[in-house]
């Protein structure tokens, strides 16, 4: 049995074929741009996506596959017309430009339907499908007017590869209830939203075949987002496990059946018999490409200059687009305190990793509280935890030992293996997961550091609170500078 599977992230396509042992047996990654304008502007052209998974299949041809598997990026919206063409350039997770929709449209829903529809109190942020439609429709009415579908980056590309409209309902994050259906009254929130929304498939479903290339007929399944995907692939099957992925941001996730309502957590609806508590920060590897691009330098060549920490080491707050969970603030910025005079580039290197790692605490601690689980362990993946002085930083920030998978592209994994089960491969999410998953590396905390990383991290928590309003002004004023 050998499966393929395909990951379209924030930053490449990253695709491979995984054989019955979880090793992937031939590997594709290219990059493509991403386009920032504007305070709060984040885009991508959706042709890049297509044109670099056309890429990867002409790359493994010759290889024979039983089936295809999808993950991609989730809030990131592409305006589909008749013809299956996008109408713009794709909105992307990071884009803030509908916060004031957001606000307008989260006023309108109360706490007791969030808890209702979603089991947790979750806002309607500037990332919601129901804010970038808002905007659309404001801004761009010609656009929202050839809408056929709003669709997830791997639904379109589904489209393409198959020709058939279908999305899944776990990446519909926000517009799906915990029965896995459509919530009509948040739709209702859009005049227009509900006609524009694909047929809703489950995650390990046939979608159709690929038409044409050196796979046609190869048939392809549902998938689902790359967080829920990564999550799982990374041992998100077994129930009260701990999660932890690292990529272009830093994703948290908790496997548990209870639910205990708690602010900033996102809770999934049960499937496959597995429900997943997740929190998504905005930076992670994002945070670490914008220190070496401002220093024009590798991110191996930042990884060997963090040492010891020093008193130099100012404390880095990482929100340079915003924060996601558990915050959810599109205008919150980024700041380095305490820098003084002895402050040198490999602290502010440091700072980084370390702000990374406070960010992802935050996150873990709201899903401890909204799953009521707290492991000693966190199995973690990504292309994050490559660099081993960010590894230790992470585990002592966070106080746990961090074991990390072999696979070093757990979306892949987590592709290939809803592929699997789509063709009878496995039974499901658990048995897979047994074959597929090893680690190869496990980092535990220094205890000597635990005290001065909890003072830390409080200090963290209150400079968020303390400097938002006056890193949102900062930001304002500088927009609004001749």
């Amino acid at each position: 049995m050998r499966i393929l599977g395909i990951d379209v992230g924030t930053t490449s396509v990253k695709a491979g074929i995984i054989d019955e042992t979880g090793q992937i047996v031939a590997r594709f990654a290219q990059s493509y741009p991403t386009r920032r304008s504007g305070r709060n502007v984040v885009e991508q052209d959706p042709a890049d996506w297509i044109r670099l998974i056309d890429a990867a299949l002409e790359a493994f041809a010759g290889h024979e596959v039983s089936a295809i598997g999808l993950t991609s990026q989730v809030n990131t919206h592409v305006f589909v017309g008749a013809d299956g063409s996008s109408l713009m350039p794709a909105i992307l997770w990071q884009d803030g430009r509908a916060g004031a929709e957001a606000a307008a449209l989260d006023a309108r829903v109360t706490v007791e339907q969030k808890q209702a529809w979603w089991g947790a109190p979750m806002p309607i942020d500037a990332s919601h499908a129901a804010s970038r439609m808002a905007w659309v429709a404001a801004h761009r009415p010609e656009i929202w007017e050839q809408t056929r579908w709003v669709m997830l980056p791997k639904d379109y590309c589904l489209l393409a590869l198959t020709g058939e409209a279908a999305t899944d309902p776990l990446s519909n994050v926000g517009l799906v209830d915990s029965d896995l259906r459509y919530v009509p009254e948040v739709l209702a929130l859009v005049p227009g939203a509900a006609e524009r929304m694909a047929p809703l498939v489950p995650i390990c479903d046939v979608v159709g075949r690929v038409r044409g290339g050196p796979f046609e007929g190869v048939p392809v399944v549902s998938g689902t987002m790359d967080a829920w995907a990564g999550l799982v692939g990374t041992g998100g099957a077994q129930d009260r496990s701990t999660m932890y992925l690292s990529g272009t941001s830093e994703i948290m996730g908790i496997s548990s059946r209870e639910v205990i309502p708690t602010p900033g957590a996102i809770v999934f609806a049960e499937c496959e018999g597995i429900r997943l508590h997740a929190a998504p920060t905005q930076s992670g590897g994002d945070a670490v490409a914008w220190f070496t691009g401002v220093h024009e330098m590798s991110p191996e060549a930042m990884a060997a200059m963090v040492g010891p920490r020093s008193d130099a080491v100012p404390l880095f707050l990482p929100q340079l687009q915003g924060e996601r969970a558990p915050l959810w603030d599109a205008d919150l910025r980024a700041a380095f305190l305490g820098v003084s005079r002895q402050t040198g580039q490999a602290d502010f290197a440091r700072a980084v990793y370390e702000g990374v790692a406070m960010a992802a605490r935050m996150a873990l601690e709201t899903l401890q509280a909204s799953s009521g689980v707290k492991s000693d362990t966190i199995t973690c993946g990504g292309g994050g935890f490559q660099s081993e002085p960010w590894n230790q930083i992470r585990a002592d920030v966070m106080g746990v030992e961090l074991r990390r998978l072999a696979a070093k592209d757990p979306g892949i994994l987590g592709a290939a293996t809803m592929a699997a089960i789509g063709v009878g491969a496995f039974a499901g999410f658990e048995e897979a997961y047994a074959a597929l998953a090893a680690v190869d590396q496990s980092y535990a905390p220094d205890p000597g550091r635990r005290a001065f990383y909890d003072d830390l991290f409080a200090l963290y928590a209150e400079a968020i609170t303390t400097t938002a309003d006056l890193g949102k002004r900062v930001s304002a004023l500088s927009a609004a500078a001749p």
